[in-house]
């Protein structure tokens, strides 16, 4: 019997605008690394919701963003130092976005008095996306025409008239 390998990422940042967009970037490919590129919308959504959120009301933009996947459930978490930023006033319209496109979701202090708010996501791992075909640009070759071809009598014709009453004599 196959054992689950539970997978790990963590990631720490400063949020800012520019960084917001990096970061979904890099748990999109940590995402399709695992083989749950399904779960990335979702996933990256919610992070990015909450790093906006962060970069709007906390003071203290140091964040960090980890990631565990035990075959089962992916949990995302991500955790501010900002000890004054409120989860339940500052984060209000992003915990609602959260609640409704998770499995489940929560928030909790650190001991460092920090705080986390974590989600989840229900897969199956080798679940994958199937990709869609798309039709190949034109290149080159198809946006040349080719020349008609000759018929091969013509191809094939006496170059000399004595070459030509040989064979009619025949």
């Amino acid at each position: 019997m196959k054992t689950a390998v539970p997978c790990y990422y963590h990631l720490d940042v400063e949020v800012s605008p520019e960084r917001v967009g990096q970061v979904s970037r890099i748990l999109a490919a940590h995402l399709r690394y695992w083989n749950l590129e399904m779960l990335a919308e979702s996933v990256c959504g919610g992070a990015e919701l909450l790093l906006r959120a962060i970069d709007r009301h906390a003071t203290d933009k140091h964040t960090s963003i980890e990631m565990w996947w035990n075959r089962q459930h992916l949990i995302t978490a991500v955790g501010g130092d900002d000890r004054d930023l409120r989860p339940d006033q500052d984060l209000r319209a992003c915990l609602e976005h959260i609640a409704a496109t998770s499995d489940g979701w929560g928030c909790c202090a650190t001991d460092t008095g920090s705080k986390v708010i974590w989600f989840s996501q229900r897969a199956r791992a080798g679940q994958r996306v199937p990709l869609v075909p798309k039709a190949p640009a034109p290149n080159l070759r198809e946006g040349l025409q080719v020349p008609r071809e000759l018929p091969a009598v013509t191809l094939a014709g006496p170059t000399n008239p004595a070459h030509g009453a040989l064979e009619d004599a025949r």
